[in-house]
Formats: structure tokens, sequence, C-alpha cells
């Protein structure tokens, strides 16, 4: 059965399932539901645990074996299996789908892996582990939901923040929520449970803030000014290589120019660039904001951005930069 992550608690609480799939690229999250599928075999007296990392060289006998052996200490156990990606590969597919049609008695099979592609979705030992048990998938959180989350993270450490502390932990730690959850695990410390004030988070709180060029390329698309240059400091802050920077943004820039002279079927000609449908909206914002000769002349501007940064011409690559991301983004 596939579940949302504010689905999971409920679940262990009716029962608990012989395994747990839980997959992501957001580490924090993956790492929560882990804990709790952990902390309630714990209340059922799961009181063994066999941890088994996976790496190229795993040899996916180890898990067949460890299938196969009864506990020596405990009657019940879990067989805690990480992989860093989503592709156990052709033996270790089979191995799941085998361990999958008959579970071992007393034991919970928790799997914490990567991101999941739709490759790994409609393969054979994907399948097998969703009718055995439990898939849990973990979504990035974007800017929209990020104030949701940081109160809800604050209210679980019995902490009630105002609307200023919420608005001022989303500026300081957007993009990055293992920052967000150690700031508020470190505010609960300094400023203890109950009302949270601005005044009292202020200068406790770090700036944590983690931002990639794509994040950066997705607010210049929304016409998000503020935030491309917060997000631009960030890049600075953080070592990132202009030249890094200035991709991301011509590869946006020339996919709008070429579909911005492409008069008509826009959506067609975004769709065929290969954009997907939820990003549309974004670019059909920025498209009705400049031309097709604005778009060129911003390419342009990251010729020479290129060139400033290879040493071939003179001048700041950040300063550039901004002028890029604030122009696009107007």
């Amino acid at each position: 059965m596939i579940v949302r992550p504010d689905q999971l608690a409920d679940i262990l609480e009716q029962q608990l399932h012989p395994i747990y799939l839980i997959s992501g690229d957001e580490p924090l999250q993956v790492m929560d539901a882990a804990d709790l599928v952990r902390s309630r075999c714990r209340a059922q007296d799961y009181s063994e645990r066999e941890v088994i990392d996976v790496d190229a060289n795993f040899d996916w006998q180890v898990l067949k074996d460890e299938a196969r052996n009864m506990s020596l200490f405990a009657s019940r156990r879990i067989l805690d299996v990480r992989l860093p990606s989503a592709k156990p590969g052709r033996e270790g597919g089979k191995t799941l789908k085998e361990y999958a049609t008959e579970p071992p008695e007393d034991t919970v099979l928790l799997l914490t892996m990567g991101k999941l592609e739709s490759s790994q979705k409609n393969s054979a030992w994907f399948k097998a582990l969703e009718k055995a048990g439990v898939v849990m998938q973990c979504w990035p959180v974007g800017p929209d939901r990020l104030p949701a989350w940081i109160r809800q993270r604050f209210q679980s450490r019995d902490m009630q923040p105002s609307a200023d502390v919420i608005d001022y932990v989303c500026q300081r730690v957007e993009g990055n929520l293992l920052a967000a959850a150690q700031e508020i695990d470190k505010l609960q410390l300094l400023v203890g449970t109950g009302k949270v004030d601005i005044d009292s988070v202020s200068e406790a709180v770090a700036d944590s803030s983690r931002y990639s060029v794509f994040e950066l390329a997705d607010s210049a698309l929304a016409g998000d000014q503020s935030r491309v240059m917060r997000i631009l400091h960030g890049l600075h802050a953080e070592g990132i290589e202009p030249v890094i920077v200035t991709w991301a943004l011509a590869r946006e820039l020339r996919m709008l120019a070429a579909v911005s002279a492409n008069k008509g079927a826009v959506d067609f000609a975004l769709k065929q660039a290969g954009v997907w449908q939820s990003k549309l909206p974004l670019y059909r914002s920025c498209l009705s904001r400049h031309s097709t000769g604005k778009f060129k002349r911003l390419l342009q501007r990251c010729a020479k951005v290129d060139g400033i940064s290879k040493g071939q011409q003179p001048g700041n690559a950040w300063d550039e930069l901004q002028t890029v991301g604030f122009l696009l983004a107007g």
C-alpha cells in the first residue's frame, strides 16, 4: 500500500506490516519516518535490530541469510536495510521480490532509499514490496508548504511560535529542512517551551539557508525578485562557482527565447522542450512579462558573465548575475 507521510503514524497505530519502504531525496523526512517505524516496532517488542548498508559491492545473499536465520536474542527483530539510491540492481531486485513474496515471521523489513523514478516504480520488486507492505515517498517541501512544516515542527516540541517567528525562520533556513530542524531544537534549548516571540529568536537562528541553482531559476521564472536576490546571496556565500549559476540561467533563457519566437502554440512548444506539466505556469508567467528580444539580450549578458568567470573579460561575475536574475524576474 502507498501512503502519504502524514498517514504513516495512523497506519503504524493500526497494525505493523512486515515491510516498510521509505524513499525520497529529502534526508530529514526519510530519517523521521524511519525513526517513527523503529519506535513503533520497539513498542511492539521488536528489540533486536540488524543494520545492513548496501553499496556497489553488496552481496544480496546477506539479506537472504538474515531472512532465514532465527533471532538468537529476541523473538522479534528489525532488518534495517539502507540503500543510498533506489537502484538495487538485478540481483537486489530479485532478492527483494523473493523476500516480499514470503516475508519471515516476527521480522519487520525497513528499507530506506533515495528518490524512486518511474522505472523503479514499474519494476517487479517494487510492486511486490507495495503489495506486501507499506510504501511511503518523501517529497521536498517547497516555499508554499514550508511555513506549515515549520509550525508543525515547533508544535511537536510544545512550542507556539508567533507568525513573525515562522516568517523569520522560513527566510533563514529556506531550502534546508535539516538546518530548520536543528535550529528549532536549538531554540527549544534556548527559550524553552510555550510561546516563542521574534525577539527571542532573532539572535538565536543562524543563517543556514541552502539554495540550489534550480530554485533560483524557478524563482526568476515566477517573478519573485526578492527571493532571487536572496538565493544569489546564499549561493555566493556558499562558494558556488558563478559558471554553474550562469549555466542554469542561460539554459532557461535559451529555451524561453526559442519558445517566445514560436508564435502561437506556447504550451505545445514548452512540452516539446521537456517542461513538466507542473512547471508550465512558471514559464507562461515569464513569457507574458518579456519579449523574444529581451530573452536574447539577457542571454548575451550570460555570455558576458561566462567571459568574466573565465578571466576573458573584466568585471564582477556576481554583480552581473544579480542583474540577470533581477531583470528576468522583473
